[in-house]
C-alpha cells in the first residue's frame, strides 16, 4: 500500500473515531434515558432535564378562586420538552378534557397508584392505552392544552392512591413534590 493511500485510510479511520466519540450516544435498549436518574425522591422528575431545584410545591395552592386545592404540581418547561414516565407502569388512559387538555394516566404495576400528566402538547410515538412503560421512558411532550395559559407551557403532574379495582379517574390525591425531591 502506498504512503499516500495509507494516509487516506488513517485519516478516514480518525474521522470515524471522532464521529463516534462526539456524535453517537449509546443507550441500553432496556434501560431509561440517562437524564431519568433518580435525584432524591422515589420518582424521577417527569420532565427531562428539569432539576429538583426548579420544582415548586403547588399541591395545596387554591384553584378556581379558592374553590378547590390544586392537588398536583406544575412543572414549568419549554413547549415540546420530553415528558417521561416517573416510574414503571402501564398507560391506563389517554384522554381529552376541557380543563386538562391532552392527558395521560399511568398506573403502577401493583395497580395502587395512578400518575396523571396533563396539558400535554402530544404523545410520544407508539404511546397507546395498555402500553407498559419503564421509568424514564419518553411518553409525551410538554404543552399548554386545556385551560393552561399558552404563554406558560408546563406539565400538570398529580399522584393518586387508588384501589386496584378503582377506575382511572378515582383515588385520593398524594402530594408529588416530596416523591420527586425527597423532601418532607
Amino acid at each position: 500500500m502506498s504512503v499516500r493511500r495509507r494516509g487516506g485510510v488513517v485519516l478516514a479511520l480518525l474521522a470515524c473515531i471522532a464521529f463516534a466519540h462526539f456524535c453517537v450516544r449509546i443507550v441500553p435498549g432496556d434501560g431509561p434515558e440517562p437524564s431519568a436518574k433518580r435525584v432524591g425522591g422515589t420518582l424521577v422528575i417527569p420532565v427531562e432535564d428539569v432539576p429538583p431545584a426548579a420544582l415548586t410545591d403547588t399541591f395545596t395552592q387554591a384553584r378556581d378562586s379558592g374553590a378547590r386545592p390544586h392537588d398536583a404540581i406544575d412543572i414549568m418547561a419549554p413547549r415540546g420538552s420530553a415528558v417521561i414516565a416517573a416510574t414503571d407502569g402501564r398507560i391506563e388512559k389517554l384522554f381529552w378534557s376541557d380543563a386538562g387538555g391532552r392527558t395521560l394516566y399511568l398506573r403502577s404495576p401493583d395497580r395502587r397508584t395512578l400518575y396523571y400528566y396533563a396539558h400535554l402538547d402530544g404523545y410520544a410515538p407508539g404511546v397507546r392505552e395498555g402500553l407498559a412503560v419503564r421509568r424514564g421512558e419518553r411518553i409525551a411532550r410538554v404543552g399548554s392544552s386545556g385551560n393552561a395559559d399558552p404563554a406558560g407551557p408546563h406539565l400538570h403532574f398529580a399522584v393518586h392512591a387508588i384501589a386496584p379495582g378503582e377506575p382511572w379517574h378515582g383515588g385520593r390525591p398524594v402530594n408529588p413534590y416530596p416523591l420527586l425531591t425527597g423532601s418532607r
